[in-house]
C-alpha cells in the first residue's frame, strides 16, 4: 500500500503535536478552536493514510502509540527545519547569498579563517558557508570553472577573465630548508642547482586539474610529492628531502634547531600572494561576498592570514629524539 504523504501537511503535524501536548482530543480542539469531531476525522484520515494507530483511545486521555510517538518526534523536527527554511528565505530577499565557496591555498592560515567564520556566522546570515582546501593553482582553477565563489591565497597571474576581480593579500618569503642530518645541511653555501640536484626535492601536488604546476624542481632531480604542506614539513623534518617552504611555516623549527635555512644561488623567492572573486561587470556582490571582502581589506586581516599555522614543535622534538 503506497503512504500518502499528502497528509502530512505543517498543519497537521501542528494538530497532531497539539493534541500531545494537552494529553486529549477535547482540549485540543478548545486550544485549536476546533469542533471536537473535526479534529477526530482529521487524525481518522491521517491514520487511515499512513494505516497505522497514532493515538490509544482506550482512555480518556490520548497516549500516542510507538508509531504515534515516532510521527510526534519527527513533526516537531520538521516544523523547526520548516520555521527555519522561511527565515532562510526572508533573509535571502533581503540580499544575503544561499551559499558562498571559498577556495582556500593551503598556505593561508586555517586557524584565522576559522575566526574568521566565527565573526561571520555571528551575522546570524542565511547563507552557507563552505570551505575547500587547494594548493599552487587550485584556487584559480576552483573561481574560474564556477566552483568557488572568492579564492584566497592565489599565488599565481590569473588570465584576465570576465567576471574576475583581484586584489593583493601580501608577499610571502620562502626559505630552502633541511633537516641538521641532510647532506646538504654540511655542504659549502651558496648551494648550486648542480648541488641540489644531486638530492631529492620535497614537493606539493598542485590541486587543479587542468593546468598542473611545479615549481623550483631542476631537471633530472628526484622528488618526493606530497599533498600538504605539513606533509612536507613533515618530511623534510624527517630528513627525507629538502624544498622551499614560508618562512612564518618554518620560523620556530629553525630556532629550535630543527630545520636548517640554506642559501642557494637562486633568485630569492619572494611571492606575491593575492586573493579573487566572482564579480560580474556592474553587479553588485552578495551581501556574504561584500562581508569577506571588506575583512581581507584589513591589513591586520592580510598578514595574519600569511602567519601559517605552525604545527607543535615537541611533537617535532619528539620525533627527532627517537629518530
Amino acid at each position: 500500500m503506497q503512504i500518502n504523504r499528502n497528509v502530512l501537511t505543517p498543519d497537521n503535524l501542528e494538530l497532531l503535536c497539539s493534541i500531545a501536548e494537552s494529553g486529549s482530543f477535547a482540549a485540543a480542539a478548545r486550544q485549536l478552536d476546533l469542533v471536537p469531531s473535526a479534529l477526530t476525522y482529521r487524525v481518522r484520515q491521517i491514520e487511515d493514510a499512513l494505516d497505522v494507530l497514532l493515538f490509544d483511545r482506550s482512555t480518556r486521555q490520548a497516549r500516542p502509540t510507538p508509531a504515534g510517538l515516532e510521527l510526534l518526534h519527527q513533526a516537531q523536527r520538521l516544523l523547526h527545519e520548516l520555521d527555519a527554511v522561511a527565515h532562510r528565505v526572508r533573509r535571502v530577499a533581503t540580499g544575503w547569498e544561499a551559499h558562498l565557496t571559498l577556495a582556500v591555498d593551503r598556505l593561508i592560515s586555517s586557524h584565522i579563517l576559522l575566526e574568521l567564520a566565527q565573526a561571520f556566522f555571528a551575522q546570524q546570515a542565511p547563507t552557507r558557508l563552505k570551505w575547500s582546501e587547494e594548493i599552487l593553482g587550485g584556487p584559480a582553477e576552483a573561481l574560474a570553472s564556477g566552483q568557488a565563489d572568492l579564492a584566497i591565497g592565489d599565488a599565481f597571474i590569473t588570465p584576465n577573465l570576465e567576471g574576475l576581480q583581484s586584489a593583493p593579500l601580501g608577499e610571502l618569503e620562502f626559505i630552502f630548508v633541511v633537516a641538521p642530518q641532510h647532506p646538504l645541511a654540511q655542504q659549502p653555501q651558496p648551494l648550486s642547482d648542480e648541488q641540489l640536484r644531486a638530492h631529492r626535492q620535497i614537493v606539493v601536488a598542485d590541486s587543479a586539474q587542468r593546468r598542473k604546476t611545479s615549481l623550483g624542481i631542476l631537471p633530472g632531480q628526484e622528488v618526493f610529492t606530497v599533498d600538504s604542506l605539513h606533509g612536507k614539513l613533515q618530511a623534510q623534518l624527517m630528513g627525507l628531502g629538502g624544498g622551499f617552504l614560508p618562512e612564518p611555516m618554518v620560523r620556530a623549527h629553525i630556532a629550535a634547531g630543527l630545520l636548517l635555512p640554506c642559501q642557494v644561488q637562486r633568485p630569492q623567492r619572494k611571492v606575491q600572494i593575492s586573493y579573487m572573486w566572482r564579480q560580474a561587470p556592474q553587479q553588485t556582490p552578495g551581501r556574504a561576498l561584500q562581508w569577506w571582502l571588506a575583512q581581507l581589506q584589513s591589513p591586520v586581516t592580510r598578514q595574519a592570514l600569511l602567519e601559517h599555522d605552525l604545527p607543535p614543535l615537541l611533537h617535532q622534538q619528539g620525533e627527532k629524539g627517537a629518530s
